[in-house]
Formats: C-alpha cells, structure tokens, sequence
C-alpha cells in the first residue's frame, strides 16, 4: 500500500483535498507513513483516519466510485471513525466509510506497472447512495 506510485500530481491532489475537507470542518490533519492510510484527522480532539482517492472526473459523472478492498479492510482495522474521500475536478465526494454499501469484483489496470504487486485486485465500487456528501471547489 505503499505512495511510490503516486504521481507528485496525485500527492497534490491528495493534499489539496484533505485541506479543503479539513477547512470546511475546521479540522487539523497529519499526513502519515507511506505504508499506512493517508491521512488522521484532528478536531476537538475526536480523531478520524481518512484515505484520499483521486477520481478524474466531475462529481456528477463520477458513480460508480472505486477503491481497493484492501485499502477499505485496513481503515476498518483501526478501529476508529474512518472517512473515505474521492477528489474529483470540481469537488469532493466523501462518507463515513461504516455507512457504505458496495458491491465488488476483481479488475484494476489495463496495463501493469512493473514492480506493482496490486495492479489486478479485489476492488469495490459504491454506487450514489445517501451517505455520500460532497464538497465543491
């Protein structure tokens, strides 16, 4: 689960997402270890962990919204409140992740990375449901 295949445009859109999610709910963040979940989350000392996805398309075309089963299994092993963001064009998409329905498959990318071991995995999608929120630019 490592970052070194995240691009420094993909670093970018990560942090300019978590600091939009973090001014809007006046939270503070940490940015943490490259093998662990994005981000923890801060705000009147209750703390969430919150894993950034970028989707590159607008909000209104961005359904069904995929992530790596592995990467929903370890937010749910810290056994804190958990948010999932997706950081789309022209927003952000995002959900306490204990209220999600999804449905799942194996896929992933065309053509594989070399030195990628999670190229081709279990992934589940989530189709728009209540639980979602978004936030625009």
């Amino acid at each position: 689960m490592s970052k070194k295949f995240e691009t420094k445009e993909d670093l970018e859109r990560q942090r300019k997402a978590i600091s939009l999610f973090c001014e809007k709910f006046v939270a503070s963040y940490e940015e943490l270890d490259e093998w662990d979940i994005d981000y923890l989350v801060t705000k009147d000392e209750k703390k969430c962990y919150v894993e950034v996805k970028g989707r590159k398309r607008n909000i209104k075309n961005a359904f069904p919204l995929p992530v790596a089963a592995r990467k929903m299994v370890k937010l749910c092993d810290k056994k804190v409140p958990a948010i999932i963001i997706w950081a789309c064009y022209d927003g952000l998409i995002y959900a306490n992740i204990k209220d999600l329905e999804s449905t799942g498959k194996i896929s992933g990318r065309l053509k594989e990375r070399e030195g990628s071991y999670n190229d081709t995995e279990y992934m589940l999608y989530f189709d728009d449901q209540d639980s979602f929120f978004t936030i625009n630019n």
